[in-house]
């Protein structure tokens, strides 16, 4: 029986693409070709970590080669619903990057591609799927270690200036908003922490005020919501000082009713430039869990999923409501 897959790549304009494949390709998968728009500043590296993926003059020609299982899309935000819709309406299953969409049309439009074809859209959500640490806080969780989840309390900062940014990152309806994009992390940790279904948004807020010459950039957002299993506080910015040894301080905190864990996803600041410290506090003990060495096991649950048409990676309308919540908060925080 077929244990991987082969892969093909559309748009590689964000630098997830490298993990999201890297995890693919060390789960057995293979890929041979990509196409991606213009000349991204990701191309170059691209081409020197992958020389052997070569690069086709149009989609279509990875979307109808028969060979190829799966798309893997990191192409610029408001363009990825498209190249998905197109990935999906070719018979093949989609990992996109965060955020899968932009607006609530194209997720409705995703929504009904995916019922007429069958296939698995999938939204890479990296600070949960890509982070060892939030896995083991999933475990420990499930175990009934902090007893039921009352509030999670979520944190995405970034650097600006960590690297060159292109055109579109200033750009509102490229990438989406704050909300959208960066908040899509924390917002689905929400509703997998608490169990929710269903949420409410009570506050959203974006603003900007580092940039007032880039009216389309966003340095500040927070969301507050309530669950139909516990409550969520998310906050996101562009402020991390240039002396961090990352690029954001990203922090998770689980509150149960018997205990809590805290996550520190990137590094413990002035302790350790590493990443992946777990703190569990509960009334057994307090305790530091190092999870680097804690597998991630989204890549090869969607595998199988794509494989033997189950839901264990993610459950589809638990992605589609993650980004429904991440677009409806950003449209709120803009009324304000």
């Amino acid at each position: 029986m077929k244990k991987a897959l082969n892969l093909g790549v559309i748009g590689i304009d964000h630098g997830h693409i490298f993990d999201m494949l890297n995890e693919m390709i060390k789960e057995g998968c293979s890929c041979n070709y990509f196409w991606t728009d213009g000349d991204p500043l990701t191309l170059q590296e691209f081409n020197k970590k992958y020389p052997n993926i070569k690069r086709k003059e149009n989609k279509e020609e990875i979307l109808n080669d028969s060979s190829i299982d799966m798309i893997l899309i990191s192409s610029i935000p408001v363009d990825r619903a498209g190249h998905s819709i197109d990935a999906l309406k070719a018979g093949k299953d989609v990992m996109v990057d965060k955020p899968g969409c932009t607006t609530l049309d194209q997720l409705n439009n995703l929504k009904n591609t995916v019922k007429e074809t069958g296939k698995i859209w999938s939204v890479n959500f990296s600070e949960r799927f890509h982070v060892a640490a939030v896995a083991k806080a999933e475990e420990l969780v499930n175990e009934g270690k902090i007893g039921k989840v009352k509030q999670t309390i979520g944190t995405g900062p970034h650097r600006q200036g960590n690297y060159e940014r292109p055109d579109w990152f200033y750009n509102r309806q490229s990438y989406g908003g704050i909300i959208t994009d960066i908040g899509s992390h924390q917002i689905h940790q929400f509703l997998v922490f608490t169990n929710s279904n269903q949420a409410k948004i009570n506050h959203a807020l974006v603003e900007n005020t580092t940039k007032k010459d880039m009216p389309g950039f966003q340095d500040f957002g927070e969301v507050n919501l309530t669950g139909n299993g516990g409550h969520g506080y998310i906050r996101l910015d562009w402020f991390t000082p240039d002396a961090l040894p990352t690029w954001g301080d990203g922090r998770l905190l689980i509150l149960g009713d018997k205990g809590f864990i805290e996550v520190r996803k990137y590094t413990d600041l002035a302790k350790s430039e590493k990443g992946n410290h777990l703190f569990l506090a509960n009334n057994d003990e307090v305790k530091h869990i190092d999870c680097s060495n804690v597998k991630l096991p989204y890549f090869r649950n969607l595998i199988n999923d794509i494989l033997n048409r189950t839901e264990t990676a993610c459950p589809q309308d638990l992605t589609y409501l993650s980004m429904e919540l991440a677009i409806r908060a950003q449209e709120q925080g803009e009324k304000k």
